[in-house]
């Protein structure tokens, strides 16, 4: 396959990317040792930059992005790893915000019905400068169970549940007492611009001036779909070429992430009874390394099949694909859409009992791309190098592909249909999005196909 790919790549013959289309080499740079480093190292035509030399591709880490982007000239061809402002999403505070104003401009243009497809996400309050809002929701469902997460941290870090306002209080007290104050004396910082998006400004600098971390309290989902008595969410890749126009494409494979212990509410405290992530599994006095505790997929969605039929699945997988663009719909007007940057977004995704409803649990802008086992190595491989093949530096691509390898196209200025032509939408036809989360992805068999086609168009043109 690599040496197709190559023979192809040599030739290069498609009209766009002219300037790309002369380049010896493809020449990459990152910081990050693991999976993505081997796969970068690999690819036919690529060759490693270090410290200050010039580079085409950066996948670069978002701090890097934070202090460089804005004094970096990039040529055309140049791609990196991040759009600027990818926290629109990816920040937990700032996804619920962009989410409850894109539900309100739903329900005003299009109406409740559209609205509510938005519906996805547990009630949320932002600390500490919601905290009076969330004090008098608090008091109207005594008993139930919160969720405290730092907004900006991953792996689990700084995660706690309670149930007694006094916990809240202690927090409130405690870390976040100094910011509080200056939140409850002064108007808050943080702006928002015309466009809708976040001044940096009054975030991150906000951050170094007061170093304490926002949080939100967010409704614990107390009734999880369990799977042997245990909690799991679902880990899903959506790469995002464009969001003007919006290109957006999903990845067949993933994981369900499962919890070492069976799930009770009479415990919640205990990390390894509620958080699903590695990071925190793998720490749990019984986790068995080479078992893991992640399910492919395809052996998730065969599961459910067997359990509770084909037909309940397809719905379950298709309401996942609205969180996946309803989500990005609502920050396609304020993320600053550069078209040297690419993004790879690590969805989390829980359901609840009898799979209604599905929650979105958070946007990662950086997934871990660190192999857990072998099956976890080879699946972050094939996706790594599908993303590759999709950003396509090579400009081997004709950009009419719905499908690259294990990528499927599910969003280009619209729907994408699975079937040739233009979709209809009216309603009355048999629209079937492009997208086949957790199916079989022979996707070495469909690379073969697809370069020797476009190998073909190639001869057929020169």
């Amino acid at each position: 396959l690599f040496s197709l790919q190559n023979q192809i790549y040599k030739g290069h013959g498609l009209s766009k990317g002219k300037e790309r289309e002369q380049r010896a080499l493809i020449r990459f740079k990152t910081t990050l040792m693991n999976t993505l480093m081997d796969v970068l190292r690999h690819r036919p035509g690529w060759v490693e930059v270090k410290d200050e030399g010039e580079w085409d591709f950066y996948w670069c880490d978002v701090s890097w992005l934070r202090e460089n982007f804005d004094h970096t000239y990039m040529d055309e061809h140049v791609r990196i790893s991040h759009f600027r402002n990818h926290y629109e999403l990816t920040r937990k505070n700032y996804m619920v915000k962009n989410l409850k104003r894109f539900r309100k401009q739903l329900e005003r243009e299009a109406g409740k019905v559209e609205a509510a497809k938005c519906d996805f996400f547990p009630k949320t309050f932002e600390m500490p400068c919601e905290y009076h809002l969330f004090v008098e929701e608090f008091r109207k469902n005594p008993g139930i169970t919160w969720i405290m997460k730092p907004v900006a941290r991953s792996q689990g870090k700084g995660i706690f549940l309670f149930r007694r306002l006094k916990d809240i209080m202690d927090w409130r007290k405690g870390t976040a007492g100094k910011k509080l104050a200056s939140l409850e004396a002064q108007p808050a910082r943080s702006t928002v611009n015309p466009s809708g998006s976040h001044d940096t400004r009054g975030s991150d600098d906000q951050k170094d001036e007061i170093p304490v971390e926002n949080y939100v309290a967010q409704r614990y989902i107390e009734n999880p779909y369990l799977i042997g008595g245990r909690k799991f969410d679902l880990r899903v890749y959506v790469l995002v070429i464009s969001y003007i126009p919006l290109r957006a494409w999903l990845y067949r494979d993933g994981f369900a992430r499962f919890s070492n212990t069976r799930f009770t509410l009479s415990s919640i405290d205990d990390q390894y009874v509620h958080l699903t992530n590695v990071a925190v599994q793998k720490t749990s006095p019984d986790y068995h390394p080479e078992k893991g505790c992640k399910w492919m997929l395809q052996r998730f969605r065969q599961y459910l099949a067997s359990k509770h039929g084909p037909e309940a699945v397809e719905t379950l997988f298709r309401d996942m694909d609205n969180i996946f663009v309803k989500s990005l719909q609502s920050v396609q007007k304020v993320i600053i859409s550069d078209k040297h940057c690419f993004e790879l977004y690590g969805y989390d995704i829980l359901s609840s009992l009898l799979f209604l409803p599905r929650w979105l649990l958070e946007v990662n802008a950086s997934p871990s791309l660190t192999a857990s086992s072998q099956e976890d190595y080879e699946l972050k491989t094939c996706l790594l190098e599908d993303t590759l093949h999709v950003v396509d530096m090579e400009a081997r691509l004709t950009g009419r592909e719905k499908r690259v390898g294990g990528f499927d196209l599910m969003w280009n200025d619209g729907p994408v249909s699975r079937e040739e032509g233009t979709p209809d939408l009216s309603g009355m036809g048999t629209f079937v999005t492009n997208t086949h989360l957790g199916c079989i992805n022979d996707r070495k068999k469909q690379l073969r196909q697809l370069f020797r086609s476009l190998q073909g168009q190639k001869k057929a043109s020169s």
